[in-house]
């Protein structure tokens, strides 16, 4: 009895095939939890769709990897003086987003990484005149550059990407490759018509390991059911039942990541809505589970356990049984899954 991801295998690995054909050169993204797989299962599949290169999140996530991935590993996170030291092979390439990085890596093969409208790492245009000399004593892959996901001003992320080629050029910087995040296919190919001697090189993971939602599937297996009658007390805060029905144990709990959520940015009148809704419920103790029952969202009984849930399916509903699977919506990069089953 376990909580269980499904993997329509064939459907995915299309799905790849096909984002990797509208992005050629694509560096596959593998970090944090592999987006639900793990590292070891996304590098497998990276080889198979032929990449030469894998990006990760960390120096540490390299060092797991190094051994199941034969090509370049680009390590995403920015290198800073004063950080512990990781051993990692040459075909490592570090990114760095400040001069004083670039000064404190030399003889190793970077991407140096310009400031973009998300302002989080990169160098800025101000820095440009002085990495000329910094870069002599590194080995330069080339620069990246990544960019939001919206763009409430209607700003267009191709134009900014340019304005940064513009003013590399100007710099009279090496301009042979750069590194894109969150842009279109017809983006990139704008980009690369216009700027024939760059190869782009689109850096996804969520797209291309989870951009097919059909493909994957949790699903929580029952483990108990218990009928109750309304009033009857339950569980460990021995709350009272509101109705008729049944107390369903189901595989998955905080261990696997069932409860947990990251926040959301939510846009529009009516998902703030619902959110208010839910924290309002939460408030008394009614929180909408994962788990799909009868077609619909179940409530928890009360919070997750460990390693189980405690759902209430109401009388009019089907009775479940012991054995039957319910689906869970959950965050593939917060969800830990007892096993794998391929179809």
């Amino acid at each position: 009895m376990a909580l269980t991801l499904y993997v329509d295998t064939a459907r995915w690995r299309a799905h790849h095939k096909q984002v990797s054909e509208q992005f050629p050169g694509l560096v596959p993204v593998c970090k944090g939890n592999g987006y639900g797989f793990g590292h070891e299962r996304l590098a497998d599949e990276a080889t198979r769709l032929g990449s030469d290169i894998l990006a990760v999140g960390t120096t540490y996530e390299a060092a797991r990897i190094k051994d199941w991935f034969g090509g370049d590993l680009l390590v995403l996170t920015p290198f800073r003086r004063g950080e512990e030291p990781v051993p990692l092979p040459d075909r490592v390439i570090r990114s760095v987003s400040s001069i004083d990085g670039v000064y404190g890596l030399v003889g190793a093969r970077v991407v140096i990484e310009v400031m973009s409208s998300m302002k989080r790492h990169g160098v800025s245009e101000q820095d440009l005149p002085h990495l000329h000399s910094a870069i002599e004593n590194v080995r330069l892959e080339g620069f990246a550059i990544h960019l939001p996901l919206d763009r409430t001003d209607g700003s267009d992320a191709v134009e900014e990407v340019i304005g940064w080629m513009d003013r590399l050029r100007a710099a009279r910087l090496p301009l042979h490759t750069m590194f894109v995040s969150h842009l279109k296919a017809d983006e990139l190919a704008r980009l690369q018509q216009q700027f024939p001697q760059t190869r782009f090189r689109a850096r996804i993971g969520t797209r291309l390991w989870l951009g097919d939602h059909e493909a994957t599937e949790y699903r929580g297996a029952v483990l108990d059911v218990t009928r109750v009658s309304k009033g009857d007390r339950f569980g460990y805060r021995q709350q009272k039942t509101a109705s008729d029905g049944w107390l369903v144990v189901v595989a998955g709990g905080t261990s696997h990541g069932v409860g947990l959520e990251a926040p959301k940015a939510l846009h529009g009148v009516m998902p703030r809505a619902k959110g208010v809704a839910r924290a309002g419920l939460a408030t008394v103790n009614r929180n909408l589970s994962p788990f799909v029952w009868a077609g619909k969202q179940r409530w928890f009984a009360e919070p997750p356990h460990m390693q189980v849930s405690i759902l209430f399916v109401p009388s009019d509903a089907t009775e479940p049984q012991v054995g039957d699977e319910l689906v869970a919506h959950l965050r593939h990069t917060t969800t830990q899954f007892d096993r794998i089953v391929e179809r």
